[in-house]
C-alpha cells in the first residue's frame, strides 16, 4: 500500500522533480538514481499509460515515465496532439483525489498542469541543453514498455542505445514489458526487474500482470474490511488508519481507470475478438474489481464517470466512448503531416543484396542522397483511424490552390514531403475505420462489431474496414530500385497474408474522390511528369483481413526489405 499513499498527480510531480535533481547532479547514490520508463515512439494511449502505470508502482528506485515524443513538449502541444490521452487522464482523475482540485482539459491552466507533471523526450532534450550533465552522465537505466528495442543501437553493448531527439543520452535497458515481436535487442534481465514479452491486445494488460507477479499491485481491492492485522491496535489510531485506507482506495480507483483505458481502446471495447487474449480479460477483471470496490463506491459514488444515480456498477462503455470519440475527432484539428506522424513507427533494415559497411548505417535518405551506393533502407509506417479518401480530402482542403482533380496530387505531395523530412525509402499508410457493410456481393472479413460499439448498437450494421497504401518516394539510382523491389516483394506476400483486394471507396462520402484517386495511382500514370504523383511508385488496396494490424504488417514489410 506504500505506493498508493500518493495520488497520480503527486507521483508525477515527484518523478519530474527527481528527473531535474538527477540532471543537476544532486543524486549521487546509485539506489536513488531514476529508472526511466519509456514507451514506443507512436506515443499512443497504450504506450503513455503503460509507462505511467508501471512507473507509479515500481520501487524501490524512483521511476520516471518518459513520453516518447521528440518534437512535442508537454503543455499545449501535448494537449492538442494527444487529446485521447488527455481525455483518459481527465476521466481517471475525476473526481479529484482528496486534497486535490479538479481540472478541465480546455482550461487555460491545463498546459501548465501538464508541464509540471509530464516529461516528453522533447522536454528532456531541452532540460539537457540547459545543463552540463550530458558530458558526465553514465548510461541511464531504462525499462521499455510497448516495445522492446531502442532505434539507435549500440554496436558493442546489447541493451544499450539512444532515442531520436535525445542522442546525447545512452540508455541501458534493464527491463521490458511488451506485446510485439522480439527484436533481439534486450540483454539478460535481472530477476528483480520486469521482463514479459507476450502477444496481447494491450500492453497495459501485461503491465498489470507484471505488477501483480512482482507483488507491487495486489489483486484485492482496498477496503476497510480488507484491512486485517494480528497486532493489537490503539483504538485512538483507528480513524487515522481508516482515513489513510480511504485515501489509498481513491488513488487506486484513479490508477485502475487509467490502466483500463488503453485495454478498452486497443480491443475496441472487447469487440475485436481477434485481438483479445486471456491477459486482457484477466487484467480487465483485476481492474474492474478495484473500480467497483465497496470502498471506492462509498468514496466516489454516483459522480464517477459512467455511474448513474440508479446504478452501482461503473459503466465502462461510456468511459470507452468518450476516449474513442476524442481520438477520432482529434484528427480534424491536425495538419496532414501531423495526421501521418501521429501514430507512426519506423525501422531500418539492410537488404540482402546490400554490401553492409559502416557507411551504410541506418538513416537512409529518400531523396537519393546516397547516390548509387547500396545501403540500409528506412521504412515508415503510419496508422490513421480515418479512410484514405478522408486524408486525401484533408490534403485538398488544406491547399487553397487545389481543384477537384488535383486532390490526390495534393495528398501525394504531402506524403512525399513527409517521407523526405524523415529520410524514408519506403512508406506504408494503414487506415482503419468503421462504416457500412461493403456493397459488393463478396463481403470481406470483418469483426463481429465495430470499434466504439457497445450493447444496443448492433443494429447499425457497421463493419470494420482497413486500407493499405504503399509508396516509394522519388529517388534515383540503385537505392530506389532496391526500395521498389522491396515494395513489390511485400505486395506479393501481402496479397495472401493480408487478403489484399482492389481498392474501392468504402464510405458514401468517399465516392467523389474514388475514381480520380484510382486514376492517379494507376501504373500507366506513374512516370508521366515530374511531380510526386508521377515519380512515386505507389499502390493501394483494401485489406480484406481486417484482423491484421501494424503488429502483423510491419514484420512482413521488414522481411521483404531484408529478402531483396
Amino acid at each position: 500500500m506504500s505506493a498508493l499513499n500518493r495520488s497520480l498527480f503527486r507521483f508525477l510531480a515527484q518523478s519530474l522533480q527527481t528527473h531535474h535533481r538527477f540532471l543537476a547532479g544532486r543524486i549521487c547514490r546509485p539506489e536513488e538514481t531514476p529508472i526511466y520508463v519509456i514507451g514506443n515512439p507512436s506515443a499512443d494511449v497504450d504506450s503513455i499509460i503503460s509507462a505511467l502505470v508501471y512507473a507509479y508502482f515500481a520501487h524501490p528506485r524512483p521511476h520516471v515515465p518518459l513520453i516518447n515524443l521528440p518534437d512535442v513538449p508537454s503543455g499545449s502541444e501535448l494537449r492538442r496532439l494527444r487529446p485521447e490521452f488527455l481525455e483518459a487522464l481527465h476521466l481517471a482523475t475525476h473526481p479529484a483525489a482528496p486534497t486535490e482540485q479538479p481540472w478541465e482539459i480546455e482550461a487555460d491552466t491545463t498546459p501548465d498542469l501538464l508541464r509540471s507533471h509530464l516529461l516528453t523526450v522533447a522536454d528532456f532534450a531541452a532540460h539537457l541543453a540547459q545543463s552540463s550533465a550530458a558530458d558526465t552522465l553514465p548510461a541511464v537505466d531504462a525499462v521499455l514498455v510497448d516495445w522492446n528495442a531502442l532505434p539507435n543501437r549500440s554496436p558493442s553493448q546489447k541493451g544499450h542505445g539512444t532515442l531520436p531527439g535525445l542522442e546525447a543520452i545512452t540508455f541501458n535497458v534493464v527491463g521490458c514489458i511488451d506485446h510485439h515481436v522480439d527484436e533481439d535487442f534486450l540483454p539478460p534481465i535481472a530477476a528483480d526487474q520486469p521482463f514479459l514479452l507476450q502477444p496481447t491486445g494491450s500492453c497495459v494488460s501485461l503491465v498489470v500482470s507484471m505488477l501483480e507477479r512482482m507483488g507491487r499491485w495486489t489483486p484485492h481491492p482496498l477496503s476497510s474490511s480488507s484491512s486485517t492485522t494480528t497486532t493489537p491496535q490503539n483504538p485512538n489510531a483507528a480513524p487515522t488508519a481508516d482515513a489513510e485506507l480511504t485515501t489509498a482506495a481513491a488513488h487506486e480507483h484513479q490508477l485502475s481507470k487509467l490502466a483500463l483505458a488503453p485495454i478498452l481502446i486497443d480491443t475496441a471495447n472487447f469487440t475485436a475478438k481477434e485481438k483479445v487474449t486471456d491477459a486482457d480479460t484477466l487484467s480487465y477483471s483485476f481492474l474492474r474489481a478495484k473500480i467497483n470496490s465497496t470502498n471506492c463506491q462509498q468514496q466516489l459514488g454516483s459522480i464517477a464517470v459512467g455511474i448513474s444515480s440508479g446504478e452501482k456498477l461503473w459503466d465502462h462503455h461510456a468511459f470507452y466512448r468518450r476516449i474513442a470519440t476524442a481520438k477520432e475527432n482529434s484528427l480534424e484539428l491536425l495538419t496532414v503531416a501531423e495526421v501521418l506522424g501521429r501514430d507512426y513507427k519506423e525501422w531500418v533494415e539492410v537488404p540482402s543484396s546490400a554490401s553492409s559497411s559502416p557507411g551504410d548505417a541506418p538513416g537512409g535518405s529518400g531523396s537519393g542522397s546516397s547516390g548509387d551506393q547500396p545501403a540500409a533502407l528506412k521504412i515508415g509506417i503510419s496508422s490513421v483511424v480515418k479512410s484514405l479518401a478522408w486524408v486525401i480530402r484533408k490534403a485538398h482542403h488544406s491547399n487553397s490552390n487545389s481543384n477537384a482533380s488535383s486532390a490526390p496530387e495534393a495528398f501525394l505531395a504531402e506524403l512525399d514531403a513527409f517521407a523526405r523530412q524523415r529520410g524514408l525509402d519506403l512508406v506504408v499508410l494503414m487506415t482503419a475505420f468503421a462504416g457500412p457493410a461493403p456493397s459488393s456481393p463478396s463481403p470481406s472479413p470483418s469483426p463481429s462489431a465495430s470499434p466504439g460499439s457497445s450493447p444496443g448498437t448492433a443494429a447499425r450494421k457497421e463493419h470494420f474496414h482497413r486500407e493499405l497504401f504503399v509508396a516509394v518516394p522519388f529517388a534515383v539510382g540503385r537505392r530506389r530500385d532496391t526500395a521498389v523491389a522491396a515494395a513489390e516483394a511485400f505486395v506479393r506476400r501481402a496479397r495472401t497474408a493480408l487478403g489484399l483486394e482492389r481498392w474501392r471507396a468504402r464510405l458514401d462520402e468517399d465516392e467523389a474522390v474514388g475514381q480520380v484517386w484510382l486514376d492517379c495511382v494507376a501504373q500507366e500514370h506513374q512516370q508521366e511528369h515530374d511531380s510526386p504523383a508521377g515519380n512515386m511508385w505507389k499502390g493501394v488496396w483494401v485489406q480484406g483481413d481486417v484482423t491484421k494490424s501494424r503488429k502483423q504488417v510491419a514484420p512482413l514489410v521488414r522481411e521483404a526489405v531484408c529478402a531483396v
